[in-house]
């Protein structure tokens, strides 16, 4: 199933795209996003995709083969986007998009313990399976203070002193190697606090495990780093006029945008949005994990 992009319309429209455009997608995906800018920017406009992931973009340039001559796909994280822009000469740079959103249905199919809903996956959650830590390495090493830290500041969980104690206790008997393995901690947890034998102890509509895998997925990519990280380069790469579109899906996230915006020098950029838009009554109906998405647009002058 193709992922579909959260604020299509806006993003476009904000995004003010001109035949012979040159657009960076720093946030591929499936292309959804890409496909619309790549009708606008014809027949000589070029994009330039950028994902970290092999399988993401094998699936883009699949959906965007139709304009072979106009893409160019680079494997990469976005946080190298002042090199990849260098490495592939791709200027000017009138407009890029940052899509920090991430698809349940695809990352479900990747087989690396992204969703709680697959137990006998092992705990990987990166993007780049060729680098860097792994979910079981941060639960198997990582101190109970530092883990807390982690669930609290990340996830928002409010179990997070809890969580980590146990993930402490439990990795003393064995290593912490599966989906599954993590979650029963999880649950096992919020059975003893809520004082139920319930095997799933929903609290307000969420699985007890939602907040505790973002967390550790986010330290895992070191999402929040690279936001930091790349907006900077992003700004600079625009060209006069050019513009910069982030769509973020958490309040940590657009924080970061929103302080980062502020900072910058009116001499360097006009905020479009004064605030941030967000998802349509319908498009939430139609897509629901629109439902948390935000838009932040800003100018280079």
């Amino acid at each position: 199933m193709r992922h579909v992009p959260v604020l299509l319309h806006e993003v476009i429209e904000l995004l003010q795209l001109k035949s012979g455009a040159h657009i960076i997608d720093c946030t591929l995906g499936d292309g959804g996003h890409s496909e619309e800018i790549l009708k606008h920017i014809g027949p000589n406009g070029r994009l330039l995709g950028i994902d970290a992931d092999d399988e993401s973009l094998a699936r883009a340039q699949s959906y965007l083969s139709a304009f072979t001559g106009q893409t160019m796909f680079v494997r990469d994280n976005f946080v190298h986007l002042r090199s990849i822009i260098e490495q592939t000469r791709f200027t000017p740079v009138n407009g890029i998009l940052m899509d920090f959103g991430w698809s349940s249905p695809q990352f479900a199919d990747r087989g690396r313990g992204f969703s709680f809903q697959n137990p006998d996956e092992s705990l990987d959650m990166r993007y780049q399976t060729t680098e860097g830590q792994t979910a079981a390495d941060i639960v198997n090493t990582y101190t109970e203070k530092e883990i807390e830290i982690i669930l609290r500041e990340y996830g928002e969980e409010k179990l997070s002193k809890e969580i980590a104690n146990n993930i402490i206790e439990s990795r003393k008997i064995k290593q912490i190697h599966t989906v599954g393995d993590l979650v029963e901690i999880i649950l096992q947890t919020y059975r003893k606090k809520l004082k139920t034998e319930k095997e799933i102890p929903w609290i307000g509509g969420l699985h007890p495990a939602t907040k505790s895998f973002q967390a550790i997925r986010i330290e895992v990519n070191q999402e929040l780093r690279v936001i930091k990280e790349v907006l900077p380069q992003a700004v600079d790469a625009l060209a006069l006029g050019g513009r910069l579109a982030v769509i973020t899906f958490h309040s940590l996230e657009d924080r970061i945008v929103k302080h980062y915006f502020k900072s910058v020098s009116t001499n360097t950029i006009r905020i479009i949005t004064k605030k941030p838009i967000e998802a349509s009554d319908a498009e939430y109906e139609n897509n629901p994990p629109s439902r948390s998405a935000k838009l932040r647009v800003i100018e280079k002058i």
